[in-house]
């Protein structure tokens, strides 16, 4: 069966994004060994990495292309939105106060500076919400390719299945 131009464009596209995935995800690792949040940093290094593996083994990893675009974009936007739950606030050096939501990054923020800590939180409380559209993309990138392991999982593992019953079908009884 000969592929058409488009299939081998997507072939070409899935290896180019699996190879900077997997090349970010084991950098992230490497970067933030010693960063103020290790558990989150190994987190996020390790589903870009295995996400970009995923996308780098095709031929070995295969994936129903509606299920997993639809559990990527499901789990892409919906992780990104209860990521806002996850907030911080803080106070610091001249009175800045700072307010951040959005989760495993920030991508949600508000903050104000005033000669008085009270002043600078009032003034932030107040303040827009400003959105940083890089860590925006950074969570739906994450919570996508954590859709996506989620189905190469389940895949996996109904295949891993099917293989132990048909060998036991093979092996004769003793």
């Amino acid at each position: 069966m000969r592929s058409t131009g488009w299939q081998q464009l997507r072939a070409v596209f899935g290896g180019l994004v699996g190879a900077l995935t997997l090349v970010g995800g084991l950098t992230w690792l490497l970067l933030n060994l010693n960063g103020p949040h290790p558990a989150l940093d190994a987190l996020v290094g390790v589903v870009f990495a295995a996400g970009g593996l995923v996308l780098l083994m095709p031929h070995r990893i295969r994936l129903p292309g509606l299920v997993t675009s639809a559990a990527a974009a499901g789990a892409g936007l919906g992780g990104t939105a209860v990521g806002l739950v996850a907030g911080s606030a803080q106070l610091c050096c001249a009175f800045a106060y700072a307010m951040a939501r959005g989760w495993p990054f920030h991508w949600v923020q508000r903050g104000a500076v005033a000669d008085d800590p009270d002043n600078a939180r009032r003034l932030a409380l107040g303040a827009d919400w400003q959105v940083d559209v890089v860590g925006l993309i950074g969570n739906l990138v994450f919570w996508a390719y954590a859709g996506m392991l989620i189905v190469a999982a389940v895949g996996l593992a109904r295949r891993t299945a099917a293989d132990r019953g048909a060998r036991r079908a093979q092996v004769p009884p003793r």
